[in-house]
């Protein structure tokens, strides 16, 4: 996630504006040297601009390199932002857990407003309000419940099935394999068929890669630098594009939902027997849940819930996958410790199963160890402070942001023996999550 990087004119464009901006500075002071002194520690602040000079090309790394001399929990001031960046185990407790509903609300980007994703995202909507709530029930009863997950369990087999068919032909034939693409277009259609009962991607199809570069963009696009985000009333201006990006991306991700949901009703208005209910997919049990006696969801949510499950279905797991072979590939004993467990409980040209799954213990380390040094959403989603709170002994104001380095956390050398190194074995027998705890 390049925050700053490639934007030259980003730190000349604030110095001019210090020439309008000063007088705004006294409005950040506070006269109360009791709240001063209780403010998390941080970087000297430059005017106007503050500390954005010091976000660098990777945030994560310089946050995770100003905490060695700040602490673990450091005030930035980013334009007008005020943020506290939590870097360590016990502090992150305290955000996630001792304060989780102060600290429940949602820092949105500029660009996630663009398209009014915020409204109706899950992921961005408030926890606390009514529509979160719904659709939480929603995904939990149509998705996420027992008997649901059991029922699309041969599903997700023969999509994982097709993975190791693609990869064993490419074997045969000599031919080097993409595994970012590769497992980008499993999760794809494991997803695709379980919200719409079709494939979105081919391992040759140049499609997938469109659905892959849409889905990219669109996560780029939300952690793109932006100055409208450090500077608000400069949002109408899109300097780096990114409003009119989201809207492209997710304008054209939208679309192909709505074609599958008009798709959908035509089909289910010529129909003349009820449909059966191993055929129903996600998208059907949306559908009834708009068209019964009290709609339950509008066609908003519908669209909106369904472009959450598919973004964060597909890249994040495909970017696990490739961050997993690339650690393997660099300490090839680990790699033969999974391969010979593997060998030995699936053996040869066996059938892959979930119920392997217990029996690899080693390959669950891998796992762990992989999300640990390579989580995919470095800081989680930007929280904001409800009200001043205290984290850690230090006091945090209203509406500041609140980022959590879990990055910085899975190779904190408190909490972790030789915290760079990619060594699973650290969570063998042991009842130890990837954060530590």
């Amino acid at each position: 996630m390049d925050i700053i990087s490639g934007q030259p004119m980003f730190l000349l464009f604030c110095f001019i504006l210090s020439c309008f901006l000063f007088f705004t500075t006294a409005r950040s002071r506070r006269s109360p040297t009791q709240v001063l002194s209780k403010s998390p520690p941080g970087p000297p602040r430059l005017p106007i601009i503050g500390n954005i000079h010091l976000v660098g090309k990777n945030p994560h790394h310089s946050f995770t390199d100003l905490s060695k001399t700040y602490g673990p929990v450091m005030s930035l001031k980013l334009g007008y932002l005020n943020s506290v960046v939590i870097t360590s185990r016990d502090a992150a407790r305290e955000v996630l857990k001792a304060h989780d509903q102060i600290l429940s609300g949602r820092y949105i980007t500029q660009a996630t407003k663009s398209n009014n994703h915020h409204e109706f995202s899950v992921g961005w909507i408030h926890p606390s309000s009514p529509r979160f709530r719904k659709l939480r029930k929603v995904s939990f009863n149509q998705l996420f419940s027992p008997q649901r997950i059991e029922a699309t369990k041969a599903l997700r087999m023969k999509k994982v099935q097709e993975l190791v068919n693609f990869l064993s032909e490419s074997s045969e034939r000599g031919e080097a394999v993409d595994i970012s693409r590769a497992s980008f277009v499993t999760a794809l259609n494991i997803i695709s068929n379980i919200l719409f009962s079709v494939n979105l991607g081919s391992y040759d199809s140049k499609n997938s890669s469109a659905f892959q570069e849409m889905v990219i963009g669109y996560m780029e696009s939300i952690g793109n630098p932006d100055v409208s985000n450090f500077f608000p009333f400069m949002r109408l201006l899109d300097l780096q594009g990114n409003s009119k990006k989201m809207k492209e991306y997710s304008g054209k991700l939208l679309q192909v939902f709505r074609g599958f949901y008009d798709a959908r009703i035509l089909e289910n208005s010529s129909r003349i027997d009820e449909k059966d209910v191993s055929s129903r997919d996600f998208l059907d049990a949306l559908i009834d849940l708009q068209q019964g006696d009290e709609s339950e969801i509008n066609i908003d949510e519908i669209e909106r819930l369904l472009l959450d499950m598919f973004l964060t279905g597909t890249d994040t797991n495909s970017s696990t996958v490739e961050w997993a072979m690339a650690e393997l590939l660099g300490n090839p004993k680990t790699m033969t410790k999974v391969q010979d467990e593997i060998n030995r409980v699936i053996r040869q040209n066996g059938d892959v199963q979930e119920s392997h799954i217990s029996k690899l213990p080693y390959l669950q380390a891998v796992i762990k160890e992989t999300f640990r040094l390579h989580p995919a959403a470095p800081f989680l989603l930007p929280r904001k402070a409800e009200r001043d709170v205290d984290i850690f002994g230090f006091h945090v104001l209203k509406d500041s942001q609140v980022l959590v380095n879990v990055w910085a956390i899975g190779r904190d050398p408190n909490v972790w023996e030789n915290p760079t190194q990619f060594e699973p074995e650290r969570f063998l027998g042991k009842d130890i999550d990837v954060k530590g705890i």
